[in-house]
């Protein structure tokens, strides 16, 4: 028997940073929303106890390292399933990408095997199994639209954005997220993001609004580090994209666009330096 799950990427159309917190962690307060750019995950059982994972992706770990193995093994621990799986993960999202690839194929495989195995277990229950594996893993298992806060997983569905056009890019660098937040003194954040902007703007279906209450805190950071990133955001800006951000810890920079006449320019222009270029629609 084999399962196939869709593991979609995430935008944050906002991020803040409220504090550092004592253990460690930074407490955030986020707005995230899923696009059409998906890995495509295919699992099937096997008889003896063993996790085997595949891709068709040359740069990704395929051992204990990779996250979607890790929510394998998890489950088969937490569950005692003594049966093992072949995983193959057919990539589509850039890797340390900004856009929660490793989180999402993890949280698909959680969904997954839920179901292989017949566990039934509760999507709230594999949201708090996700939670031990990353912080934007508990978003992946239910994906839509929500407010994240503490470090990622108390999460608030809400309704879905105004319909668009996505266009992501992604320079040829890779970020560290931990390096990211590491550089980042909360203290001295001078400009946070308006969270209740970003709600509103959703709640009233308002595009324009929603595109005028973009905001990332970690941008400050990535963009100092990382001129590529600066360079392609002013360049989606210029292309004429109505909204433009950095997605997470970056390097992917997307822009949100309400005309799809817009669309074939910002895309072609981009091209003609970036490799990694997608124009995808928001899942709703």
């Amino acid at each position: 028997m084999k399962i196939f799950e869709k593991a979609p990427a995430k935008i944050n159309l906002s991020l803040d940073v409220l504090h550092k917190r004592s253990d460690g962690y930074h407490e955030v307060e986020m707005v995230m929303t899923m696009v059409d750019l998906a890995d495509r995950i295919e699992m099937q059982e096997l008889s003896r106890d063993t996790i085997i994972i595949s891709s068709q992706a040359g740069y990704i770990p395929l051992d204990e390292k990779n996250l979607a193995f890790q929510a394998a093994r998890l489950i088969k621990d937490r569950y005692d399933v003594k049966q093992g799986v072949y995983i193959h993960l057919d990539k589509q999202i850039p890797v340390a990408a900004g856009l929660a690839g490793g989180s999402s194929d993890a949280a698909a495989t959680l969904r997954g095997l839920n179901r292989l195995w017949n566990l039934n277990i509760p999507m709230e229950e594999l949201q708090v199994l996700g939670a031990e594996l990353g912080s934007d893993v508990p978003f992946c298992v239910t994906g839509g639209t929500a407010v994240a806060r503490g470090r990622g997983e108390k999460l608030e569905p809400i309704v879905s954005p105004p319909q668009c056009w996505v266009v992501l890019a992604k320079p040829p660098i890779n970020v560290s997220t931990s390096e990211i937040y590491g550089k980042l003194n909360a203290r001295e954040i001078k400009n946070h993001p308006s969270t209740e902007g970003v709600l509103g703007a959703i709640r009233e279906k308002r595009f324009d609004l929603l595109c005028g209450s973009l905001g990332n805190v970690l941008e400050e950071v990535t963009l100092d580090l990382y001129p590529e990133v600066r360079h392609l955001k002013e360049c989606m800006q210029r292309l004429g994209a109505d909204g433009v951000l950095m997605s997470g810890s970056g390097p992917t920079v997307f822009g949100l666009v309400s005309k799809e006449a817009k669309v074939p320019r910002i895309y072609n222009g981009l091209r003609g330096f970036c490799k990694d270029v997608y124009a995808v629609r928001m899942l709703t």
